[in-house]
């Protein structure tokens, strides 16, 4: 097993990029989280491999500034699996590549059938690498020797990898999706915050009534702030069907609240002030919480035939349709065209359905240029025969 030295410091960094911008091709880079048990999405590992400057490992929180390796790679090409990802954490760190390729990406593009990391090595390659490691706690420190070797392995074959994936692209004619694709990646906003995200507690379905709901808005805040305090992840401290039993159970006192069985974590009790005042603020706040969030989204497609006959006859019959194309493309359906973008055309088409105004519809809903050349004009005539072949109203007696 090789011994591999973790880079702690800014005069390391800077000898670390100077090797890689002597070294040549694209550059691999992967992310190492504490997802699970850090309130962050920080990086807590980044590793960085380039062909002739070998395996480079950085850890993040020691290291003031990054720009020295963003000056050194940053033009260059960065190899990633499921870039999405890491990119937030890469941006974090100040790390912010101008052009990706993205194996997980290109493996659905390619119809494989398994897309993970080892699986993708495996079967470009012929490499089976062990995924001891992958649900780590990574802000550990130390970093055991296995934890690196680990690490260092998900960059140190990734763009052989590349290479691979970039010749059955060019085979299957797919380069041109490909970049598309991965463009489409480096250019996705940033998701605006959740609103209401108190609401996305497990089990929340179960309580009823807006002054519960009030004072389950203050406990997920007061979990949350305490967790973002502690940089811990929250359902560590109390997880979340603890605090939804403890609003079943309905406490009167703060010590039936010490008394809720369920009510566990390592903080219910050690914070069992904290949760009591959140349940105090709950009771007495003025403005509750509606039942439910008037919101944006569509019916769920069984619900079409009432609600919108026309559109639940627009999306039966450009569904399979959709679907046979990306069969014959052998990709994955959802990877030619999202279900959410197909069922949103289908709920409201343009008003004069051709396959230019579906394709202008499409791109307008975030499809990519060459979703919109495959998928346009058979949405477009699959629209006209649902018009076409619905069974007409009957008419009244004479």
């Amino acid at each position: 097993m090789a011994d591999y030295t973790v880079i702690a410091d800014d005069n390391g960094l800077e000898r670390a990029a100077s090797l890689l911008a002597s070294g040549h091709g694209p550059v691999a880079v992967d992310v190492e989280r504490a997802s699970g048990f850090r309130y962050s999405q920080r990086a807590y590992l980044i590793q960085v491999y380039r062909r002739g400057a070998g395996v480079h490992l950085f850890d993040p929180p020691a290291i003031s500034t990054f720009a020295p390796l963003q000056a050194a790679i940053g033009e260059a090409e960065w190899v990633l699996h499921a870039a999405s990802q890491d990119l937030p954490s890469l941006r974090e760190a100040g790390l912010d590549p101008a052009t990706i390729f993205d194996t997980e990406l290109a493996a659905r593009l390619l119809g494989h059938a398994r897309v993970g990391l080892g699986a993708v090595v495996e079967d470009t390659l012929g490499i089976v690498l062990a995924k001891a490691h992958s649900a780590a706690d990574w802000s550990t420190r130390p970093l055991p020797q296995s934890w690196l070797e680990y690490a260092a392995l998900d960059v140190e074959h990734l763009v052989d990898v590349r290479d691979a994936l970039a010749l059955e692209l060019e085979e299957q004619g797919k380069v041109d999706y490909a970049a598309q694709e991965f463009q489409a990646v480096l250019d996705r906003p940033v998701k605006p915050p959740r609103e209401d995200p108190w609401r996305r507690l497990s089990g929340l379905h179960t309580v009823r009534g807006r002054r519960v709901l009030a004072v389950a808005r203050a406990l997920w805040t007061a979990r949350e702030e305490y967790a973002r305090e502690q940089d811990v992840a929250p359902g560590r401290l109390v997880p979340d069907r603890a605090l939804v039993a403890a609003l079943i159970a309905d406490p009167k006192t703060k010590q039936d609240l010490a008394r809720v069985k369920d009510f566990t974590g390592r903080a219910s009790r050690s914070q069992l002030d904290r949760w009591w005042a959140a349940f105090e603020a709950g009771r007495a706040e003025e403005s509750l919480p509606p039942e439910r969030l008037p919101g944006d989204g569509l019916p769920p497609p069984r619900a079409w035939v009432d609600r919108n006959p026309p559109a639940d006859a627009r999306l039966k019959a450009a569904k399979p349709v959709v679907e046979q194309r990306a069969e014959e493309l052998t990709m994955p359906t959802e990877n030619l065209l999202t279900p959410e973008v197909l069922r949103r055309i289908a709920w409201a088409p343009p008003a004069d359905v051709t396959p230019e105004s579906v394709g202008a519809a499409l791109a307008e809903l975030g499809a990519r240029r060459w979703q919109v050349e495959q998928t346009a004009q058979l949405i477009a005539q699959a629209f006209v025969d649902s018009v076409n072949e619905a069974p007409a109203a009957p008419s009244a007696a004479s």
